[in-house]
């Protein structure tokens, strides 16, 4: 599955495609992952957020890019999602690697540091990050801070 990458402010957003991006956070985080926390905090406002569109529009993958010194002193890639339907196919690593690619070129040599979801370890390991500290509890779910060293 080929999507279209677009990335928003929170001010760039047409309130249709805003909508589809929280509902589709709605749906997975707090309906699919049976999870009750405020979705949206102060860090939607700042950061720069990621879609991957589908041909008829849908959004189908998203993440946000959280601008360092607000969440951790690196920048940071979060509200990481890939739709049921684009699962399973890479739709999941193209929306990393871009979330880092655009990271790079924003905040060049600063690193990046992510609260993962612990079970996801390994596939973000892939991209070079490497876990620190010891794994916690945020939302009821087991999660692991990781880290991509500043170069």
């Amino acid at each position: 599955m080929e999507l279209q990458w677009r990335w928003f402010g929170l001010a760039d957003f047409d309130p249709l495609t805003l909508y589809a991006y929280l509902k589709l956070r709605q749906d997975v985080f707090i309906v699919e992952q049976n999870c009750v926390y405020p979705d949206m905090d102060q860090y939607d406002a700042v950061s720069q957020h990621l879609l991957g569109l589908d041909e008829q529009g849908r959004v189908l993958a998203s993440l946000r890019l959280v601008p360092p010194g607000l969440k951790y002193a690196e920048p940071s890639i979060g509200r990481v999602i890939t739709h049921p339907d684009a699962r399973r196919g890479g739709t999941g690593s193209k929306l990393v690697a871009e979330g880092l690619r655009m990271s790079s070129q924003l905040y060049p040599q600063q690193g990046h540091r992510i609260g993962a979801q612990a079970h996801l370890q390994a596939f973000y390991a892939l991209f070079g990050f490497v876990t620190i500290g010891q794994e916690y509890l945020e939302d009821d779910i087991p999660h692991i801070d990781m880290l991509i060293a500043a170069a």
